[in-house]
């Protein structure tokens, strides 16, 4: 039987409403609304020349993008106002992508480390 060798690339572009979403929750210590937020990254992006396929859909990015920090126990919701949290700045490409890069010099030197053996 056959199999099919599938080759897959895969490249991550920065999620800049997330990480808008987290430069703002961090920078302030009060509870937003959805609404108080989004004009602060939207206005953020818009600077930034980031905004792509309109108004609309980014406000639907950015309430799903929202949901994911809350569901990760990073943004804490209280009724319909949003406050970040300790630990909230993991959320940001720059540190997904430090994770990243360190996971995998950790999976080369024990790679290098068994071919030494």
């Amino acid at each position: 039987m056959a199999t099919t060798r599938r080759t897959r690339f895969s490249r991550r572009l920065p999620d800049h409403v997330t990480d808008e979403l987290v430069t703002v929750l961090s920078t302030n210590t009060n509870f937003l609304t959805f609404n108080e937020l989004f004009l602060l990254v939207y206005e953020n992006l818009k600077k930034k020349n980031a905004v792509s396929g309109g108004e609309e859909m980014l406000r639907l990015r950015a309430y799903e993008k929202l949901q994911n920090l809350v569901n990760r126990g990073l943004v804490e919701k209280s009724a319909r106002t949003y406050k970040g949290l300790k630990g909230l700045e993991k959320a940001s490409s720059a540190a997904v992508a430090a994770a990243q890069a360190e996971a995998q010099a950790k999976a080369e030197a024990e790679a290098e480390a068994e071919a030494a053996k």
